[in-house]
């Protein structure tokens, strides 16, 4: 098991209700309550990173001129109900 010596303590405050359910996952998940913790923020920071990333995309999409109009989409939905 390799541990990363380069890590910072960052404090937060959660309601209680949460921190219930981390200690939980923790007891059921023989990990402690900072892995669990860690698991999460790694996945959130994750893909609210791919989430920016395609807003850019998105962006981008738009300033070229590639664009779907209302109307097309509007007319392509109804015809899913056939």
């Amino acid at each position: 098991m390799m541990i990363n010596m380069n890590t910072r303590v960052v404090t937060a405050h959660i309601p209680s209700e949460l921190a219930e359910q981390i200690d939980q996952l923790a007891k059921r998940m023989d990990r402690s309550q900072g892995w669990i913790v860690k698991q999460a923020l790694m996945s959130w920071v994750e893909l609210e990173a791919k989430r920016s990333q395609l807003t850019l995309e998105g962006l981008a999409d738009v300033d070229a001129g590639r664009l779907v109009d209302h109307a097309a989409v509007d007319a392509w939905a109804k015809n899913l109900d056939k």
